[in-house]
């Protein structure tokens, strides 16, 4: 990036390596990386959950545990020669915040819940910068409308809880850029948004870093995001990084099966793989070509398909939450066998309608018809045994197990509940079985949810839903938490499942890009209405309206 500022080198990673406690032992997580960064210049740091990224964020932030993590060797070479890793804390905070600011992934976390914005920002500028409390509130305002916050005033007073996803994030680079540091590193800040709010936020970074001169680390488990903001990229994985270098050349001519595995991972736009690939089949060498489902195959499907009577019928569904309306009379189908797509941004009212379908929150208007019978009318025996039929697997892997229970009962329970088998003996055969079929094993049974990782989690959660055989499952944001080699795997999971059950998919997320692939059909929700629905392929490649086109041209490609 050229903008005829000073482009020197502001930061040199040499021979880093950080271990972390075990008990009496210490174990490397990272090990010998290097990467150098000047100003101006931004380094995409990218791989997946547990790679090291984050931790190598940490120590360059002076932010590890000392207690229970150190660097055991390398050093930290800021501008003139300073060796961060050197420094006590007491030494750190001149630079932490100054010279060097971070943006978090999770803002909700990262923010002071109880603090309002602005005072949090302007607690930031006065700890670093001799100011009084009207200049620190001038600039935190003037930071404000430059990361183009919609109301500058009204955000300065605001609580974390009263702002958007999106907005929350503008606050975060405020205040990361409050004191123009040399060297801003970003640790996956774009990861929870949607497409559309995260294309905002990488140009707003982009337009700061050219005005600014900063340097920036950005780190990512998305090669897509990468690709839009990097000038060079560092792959690493397993604590070392094994492919670094121009973006271009890299996107273009990855060398390392890691970084190729991580590039075939995420779903095509221009054709439909029957599998996706993943890392571990490059890592793997698996030369094995999956092949791609025709246009004419699909369409002989869908005439197949939607000859049917539908599965399910949705007629003018209202759902209000107090005074606000969350749904505004919206109509589809789904027919048997069918994937059927619900994508758009946060709030438009893609996860209540999941609910409202599953009588998890009460409708104020409208019809739901499943297997031609209006489920609004069901007393509760009735709509107890529905439940058995229509299942769903939730977002969050974490928050949906709970850690008290071992995933083999958590799994069992709802054929418990609906009494199913013959006899405890039989249902914990049948949970063997779906465990196998979700590629988990059955020595899994007795094991606690904090034991698995992110990718096994949502693995358990779709063995939970599926055991009861339902006709019916809502994917409810079932794999935008997951990196992008096990959304991959979770994705291969769900197609092989219907595949060979034949279930019916209602598939809820506000990527496009994952939607477009697993969908027959898609609808695209705005405000609680409908802005175009149909055919997955001819929405992407047609799109009706504005708001369709701007979710289109926001996906990373």
């Amino acid at each position: 990036m050229d903008n005829g500022q000073d482009n020197g080198e502001v930061l040199r990673v040499e021979n880093l390596h950080i271990a972390f406690r075990n008990g009496r032992q210490w174990r490397e997580v990272v090990e010998g990386v290097c990467f150098s960064l000047k100003r101006g210049e931004t380094l995409g740091l990218v791989g997946e959950s547990g790679s090291g990224k984050s931790v190598t964020a940490l120590a360059l932030m002076g932010l590890l545990d000392r207690k229970n993590s150190r660097i055991t060797r390398g050093s930290i070479l800021f501008e003139s020669g300073t060796d961060l890793a050197q420094l006590d804390e007491k030494t750190y905070r001149t630079f932490r915040g100054k010279r060097i600011a971070m943006i978090f992934q999770e803002p909700m976390t990262a923010l002071n819940p109880v603090k309002k914005c602005g005072r949090q920002v302007v607690e930031m500028i006065r700890q670093h910068l001799d100011v009084t409390y009207s200049e620190a509130k001038t600039r935190t305002l003037a930071l404000f409308e430059e990361v183009l916050l919609p109301d500058a005033l009204k955000a300065f007073d605001s609580y974390p809880h009263q702002l958007s996803g999106g907005q929350k994030q503008r606050v975060m680079i405020a205040m990361a850029m409050a004191c123009n540091p040399d060297v801003l590193i970003a640790d996956e800040p774009t990861t929870a948004l949607d497409v559309s709010v995260q294309k905002a936020v990488l140009q707003l970074m982009r337009h700061l870093q050219s005005k600014y001169n900063t340097a920036i680390v950005f780190i990512s488990h998305d090669l897509g995001v990468i690709r839009q903001i990097a000038d060079r990229v560092a792959v690493i994985y397993r604590g070392r990084i094994v492919e670094q270098g121009d973006a271009e050349r890299l996107f273009a001519s990855p060398v390392h099966p890691y970084t190729k595995g991580l590039l075939a991972s995420r779903p095509p736009m221009d054709f439909r793989p029957r599998r996706l690939k993943t890392v571990e089949d490059f890592l793997s060498e698996n030369k094995k070509d999956y092949g791609i489902i025709t246009p004419e195959e699909r369409k002989a499907e869908h005439e197949r398909m939607y000859s049917q009577e539908p599965l399910l019928s949705v007629r003018n569904l209202t759902v209000d939450y107090g005074r606000f309306r969350a749904l505004n009379g919206i109509s589809f189908d789904v027919y048997r066998g069918e994937t059927l797509g619900l994508v758009g941004e946060s709030g438009c009212g893609k996860t209540t309608v999941g609910r409202a379908l599953m009588r998890l929150i009460e409708s104020a208007g409208g019809d739901v018809l499943f297997e031609g019978r209006n489920i609004g009318g069901l007393s509760s025996g009735e709509l107890k045994r529905l439940r058995k039929e229509i299942q769903i697997v939730f977002q969050d892997p974490y928050s949906s197990l709970n850690p008290r229970i071992r995933v083999g009962e958590a799994i069992e329970e709802p054929l418990k509940v609906h009494v199913k088998g013959a006899g405890d003996e039989q249902r914990r055969q049948m949970v063997y079985d779906i465990m196998e079929k979700v590629g988990l094993k059955r020595e899994y049974y007795s094991r606690y949810p904090h034991e698995f990782s992110g990718g096994q989690r949502q693995r358990i959660g779709i063995a939970r839903a599926l055991v009861l055989n339902p006709k019916l499952v809502i994917c409810d944001e079932s794999v935008s938490a997951l990196d992008v080699s096990v959304q991959a795997q979770v994705l291969n999971l769900l197609g092989d499942l219907k595949r060979e059950f034949g279930f019916t998919y209602i598939f809820i997320s506000h990527d496009l890009a994952v939607v477009k692939y697993m969908s027959d059909r898609m609808i695209v929700m705005r405000k609680g209405i409908i802005e175009q629905q149909g055919e997955a392929d001819s929405v992407y490649c047609c799109p009706q309206s504005e708001y369709t086109r701007m979710l289109i041209d926001s996906i990373p490609v």
